[in-house]
């Protein structure tokens, strides 16, 4: 039955190229489109390469400051003095990591400058995220306290300014702003957020050492749990943590609020501006997402389901003469939704070859810096599924209206 229903599927689908011709643009389009952003979103969220253990680690990027009338709000990245003093010590937790907010910089080699992102990270930094190592070391605890001028450098940079093999930059000095710091380290490129910079310093590496007893600052804290389920544990102690936290001055600042967040509630935070309770409007924010996905392939479906009306119409004859040797409706509906899943499915196949050429021009577009994004195997099953779903929706409609035609009208050529 089914062998009777590809054959027949083909032959319909050959005779009128045209037809198939838009059908088949039609879902290319749409699919491609939404197999990029499924595979954008996957990279972005999905626990992977130097962000490996984002699983089992939340972040803190600000913390909101509120006057005792509520009359003046203040938001700012935390201090060094909050995350030494209050954040590290925390029972439960594997490692807390500071690392500042990313800084341009002007990097001098001669009379050649290069403009580059610098952060500044401590030890604990390196053992949260999983950068790879290409030459050299990283920074360890011993430099921190050794307040050593040393850098670490991505690929890119390492190219950029030592051309050769990563092993060519070891050794060498830059100087940052008047201050000369030896490479000792050249890790892979990274894209994500906590990871994003050409060059990293230690935090000891600061011209000067007021940020040491400040409570806000130019820092991110990186939480690390030994297990994900530790992390609703670990979220409410930070929250009382910030509850119980007195600023330097109380009469300016009587009430402090900072949420430990997963990457999704961090950029759910981010995007609907929570920032005043501890709900981060993640499922808002999923739910949009859902919709417009729905929604984008709900405009093409209804064209589909025209498209699919007009060239389901063309063949009452066939359908008059199917019912009047006793074929069901039931029949008949399967197979005019087979013929369609079968398009979908053709459509499928081609969006996932273009949704690579894509997703490659993106990364060598370098309009998202660092980019390297795969279409791995979950995204193609993502793709499978939505169309073979397109095919359904657009689909059933029309395959149902005409498989319920009156045998004689359909043979006379009416509806």
């Amino acid at each position: 039955m089914l062998r009777n229903y590809l054959l027949t599927a083909w032959k319909v689908f050959m005779r009128r190229k045209l037809f198939t011709l838009i059908n088949l643009l039609c879902i290319v389009l749409t699919l491609v489109v939404l197999m990029v952003v499924v595979s954008l979103l996957e990279t972005a969220f999905r626990p992977s390469g130097v962000e490996g253990k984002s699983e089992r680690f939340l972040q803190i990027i600000q913390m909101r400051m509120e006057s005792p009338k509520r009359d003046s709000i203040s938001t700012s990245p935390l201090g060094y003095k909050l995350i030494d003093k209050y954040l590290k010590p925390m029972p439960g937790v594997e490692r807390v990591a500071m690392v500042t907010m990313v800084q341009p910089v002007s990097v001098y080699q001669g009379e050649t400058v290069s403009e580059l992102q610098m952060r500044r990270a401590d030890a604990d930094y390196w053992k949260v995220l999983d950068f790879r190592l290409l030459a050299g070391r990283l920074p360890t605890s011993a430099d921190d306290a050794g307040g050593r001028h040393i850098a670490v450098i991505n690929a890119s940079t390492a190219r950029r300014l030592f051309p050769g093999v990563p092993q060519v930059a070891i050794g060498q000095r830059v100087d940052v702003g008047g201050v000369a710091y030896e490479i000792v380290g050249v890790v892979g490129d990274a894209m994500h957020l906590n990871a994003y910079a050409d060059i990293w310093a230690p935090v000891s590496t600061f011209p000067s050492t007021d940020y040491r007893g400040q409570l806000t600052g130019q820092f991110i804290a990186l939480i690390l749990a030994r297990d994900a389920a530790d992390l609703p544990a670990i979220q409410r102690q930070v929250a009382q943590i910030a509850a119980n936290l007195v600023h330097d001055d109380p009469a300016q600042w009587k009430t402090i609020r900072f949420w430990a967040d997963s990457k999704l509630d961090l950029f759910s935070r981010v995007l609907v501006g929570s920032s005043e309770e501890a709900d981060s409007g993640a499922s808002t924010v999923l739910a949009g997402i859902a919709a417009g996905m729905l929604l984008f392939m709900l405009l093409p479906a209804l064209n589909l389901v025209n498209l699919n009306t007009g060239r389901i119409l063309e063949r009452r004859t066939e359908i008059g003469v199917r019912k009047a040797f006793g074929a069901t409706s039931r029949q008949l509906a399967v197979q005019l939704v087979v013929e369609n899943v079968l398009l979908c499915a053709c459509g499928g196949l081609l969006a996932l070859g273009l949704t690579v050429l894509a997703l490659q021009w993106l990364e060598a577009s370098a309009l998202i810096p660092y980019l390297e994004v795969d279409l791995n195997l979950a995204v193609f099953g993502w793709g499978m599924l939505i169309a073979t779903v397109f095919g359904i929706v657009s689909g059933v409609l029309p395959a149902w209206k005409m498989s319920r035609l009156d045998p004689v009208h359909a043979l006379k050529g009416g509806a």
